[in-house]
């Protein structure tokens, strides 16, 4: 397909997103609702997976947009820098966008190709370092600075973090918040009851939303699900847990849940492109992670109308106004989840409120148009400072 044209110089430029793998995770639905939001005159895109691309693809609506799997191989894999190196003089991009510690070592293949601008996303962090303690990952990241014309986050924590720790510069910390479609996330329609098909009626249900791996310690949400039966008996027959999601550890945790003997109480269907209708099933939402940028999922049950109960780490405090749209506990510690889980079980009307607050706070500060725009306010600008491809304009960014 031939490059677009707009009426600066001839050609729309274009961004290539790099990603580790494209698959269903809450940073790829965020990058896929981005390219498909973006204006078509002001941008083209292109997504490379350096190890695969999976049947997620398919949510990408925008026409036009190229997609590109190196088949990385486990290890440094020095042959994917020469292979991204070579695919980059080719397409010739005025943006490189690189997300995570997975592909924040591959700029220096975006500069020697010539690739003008480079921007690195920390959509939070590698899920066997969760607090980001890892010296020789941290040692990358401060190496990879200098090559990034920006090393923006997606909190305000892990804003902090990277200036603190990582050392990146003012001039190119930026905190970029995640957007929700509130038009798709919405509580259920008037005279419609929340309801899990899977369950059945007069259950309370209880879910997640999220890759079914270590960070998001979903063994502990199922501790706290054990626990909070335990501790409201009289509810125990009507409560459920719904777990959704994919990931190396779906299978273990089916495996826990089958020899505690609660397999029937739980819903483990792996990964789901239904989350909006799952959603409005779900009585309460609930964040068990050991670490967390700004939780996309947590913003759509609050989208949803749903009370959060999440882990007082990362972004998630940003997110969940503590006794007001959710209740905050520490990470790894089942009984303060479980008792938290208990107050809305017990109180339907608490929940209620909570939910419909948190609706609130999600259009007034994490609408899906404001998140799109402040993305290409940041492309805009760069492209302006560093290439060819735009004319100055007033932007919204300070740089």
């Amino acid at each position: 397909m031939g490059a677009q044209t707009d009426s600066t110089n001839g050609v729309v430029p274009l961004i290539v997103h790099l990603v580790y793998r494209l698959d269903f995770g809450g940073l790829e639905n965020l990058m896929v609702e981005r390219i498909n939001r973006m204006p078509a005159d002001a941008y083209r895109h292109a997504v490379v997976a350096l190890t695969e691309i999976t049947d997620f693809a398919s949510k990408i609506k925008k026409p036009g947009v190229a997609l590109y799997s190196l088949h990385k191989q486990p290890g440094l894999s020095l042959k994917t820098h020469v292979d991204l190196w070579k695919l980059l003089r080719r397409l010739k991009p005025a943006i490189l966008h690189s997300y995570n510690l997975s592909a924040i070592e591959y700029a220096p293949a975006g500069l020697l190709a010539g690739v003008p601008v480079r921007i690195s996303g920390a959509h939070g962090r590698d899920a066997a370092d969760p607090e980001g303690r890892n010296r020789k990952h941290n040692a990358l990241r401060r190496a990879m600075v200098p090559f990034y014309d920006c090393c923006y986050a997606n909190s305000a924590a892990m804003v902090e973090w990277n200036r603190q720790v990582i050392k990146v510069p003012e001039a190119k910390s930026r905190l970029l918040g995640n957007g929700i479609d509130a038009d798709k996330f919405h509580p259920p329609l008037a005279g419609a009851d929340r309801h899990l098909a899977v369950f059945g009626l007069g259950c309370t249900v209880i879910g997640t939303v999220g890759r079914v791996e270590e960070v998001k310690h979903h063994a502990g949400l199922v501790d706290a699900f054990i626990a909070l039966r335990a501790r409201c008996p009289q509810s125990a027959a009507r409560l459920r847990l719904a777990i959704i999601g994919a990931g190396p550890l779906l299978t273990a945790l089916r495996a826990k849940v089958e020899a505690a003997g609660i397999a029937e109480l739980v819903w483990l269907p792996g990964a789901r492109s239904d989350v909006a209708d799952i959603l409005r099933g779900l009585d309460i939402f609930v964040m068990s992670s050991l670490a967390e940028g700004t939780p996309g999922s947590a913003l759509e049950a609050m989208a949803s109308g749903l009370p959060v109960v999440g882990t007082q780490v990362g972004g998630i405090p940003e997110v969940v106004d503590d006794g007001v749209t959710g209740i905050l506990v520490p990470p790894s510690d089942p009984a303060a989840m479980a008792a938290a889980l208990e107050a809305y079980v017990r109180d339907p009307l608490l929940a209620a409120r909570h939910g419909a607050a948190g609706r609130e706070r999600v259009l007034r500060k994490y609408n899906m148009a404001a998140m799109v725009a402040a993305y290409k306010s940041l492309y805009d600008t760069l492209c302006e400072r560093k290439t060819k491809f735009r004319k100055p304009v007033k932007s919204c960014v300070e740089l």
